[in-house]
């Protein structure tokens, strides 16, 4: 005779925020926390100089070259790259401790971040935010106006590249203009379903 059914604990997910540049990553993942939505949000590891409206463990983790450098030869990083010459990467201990407590666990990161995360956790769950068209993407990161000629040649070049990542993704989400909350609830739909899902995925770093 067939066991009853008996309601399930979901294990907790590590949710990956990514996408090119223009397309509203960190507004979409400060959104989620402004709504106070039920999810560890990384805090990721800098070498560069702590600002003054900034707190050590909440805006980032502020550690020295050397602090850093061990984390790279203890393999204790899920990630990292330098960004405009200060190193940035996310510490394991970071997820770790989240999703022993039984936390989902978000992170934004760039599309080669995310692909690296996919080596290490092969069951994270990869959201990929896009916009309408490439059209549309130059003219967000255009609108900028935060960059020099030569550097937005850069930007919009790798973004289009990226554009083109989609496939190693489990999903993708278009953020429309002035829809940030639609944004917000696809991506939240996204996470109940995976949780509803009979094959859990199962995260262990």
């Amino acid at each position: 005779m067939p066991e009853s059914f008996q309601p399930r604990t979901p294990n907790p997910l590590l949710i990956v925020i990514s996408g090119p540049s223009g397309v509203g990553k960190d507004s979409v993942v400060q959104r989620m926390k402004d709504r106070g939505l039920p999810f560890h949000f990384v805090v990721t590891a800098t070498t560069r100089a702590k600002r003054e409206n900034e707190t050590h463990g909440k805006d980032y983790w502020f550690v020295s070259d050397d602090e850093f450098a061990r984390m790279i030869e203890e393999n204790e990083l899920i990630e990292y790259a330098i960004v405009y010459g200060d190193y940035k990467g996310i510490p394991k201990f970071e997820v770790r401790g989240a999703l022993e407590s039984g936390k989902d666990v978000v992170m934004r990161i760039d599309v080669q971040g995310a692909e690296s995360v996919r080596k290490l956790a092969p069951h994270a769950l990869l959201i990929f935010i896009t916009c309408e068209g490439e059209d549309e993407l130059e003219r967000r990161l255009r609108e900028r106006k935060t960059e020099t000629a030569d550097s937005l040649s850069l930007r919009i070049a790798t973004a289009r590249k990226e554009l083109q990542r989609i496939e190693a993704f489990d999903y993708v989400v278009a953020n429309e203009d002035f829809r940030l909350d639609d944004t917000v609830d696809r991506v939240r739909a996204i996470i109940t379903a995976e949780h509803l899902r009979v094959q859990q995925r199962k995260v262990s770093l």
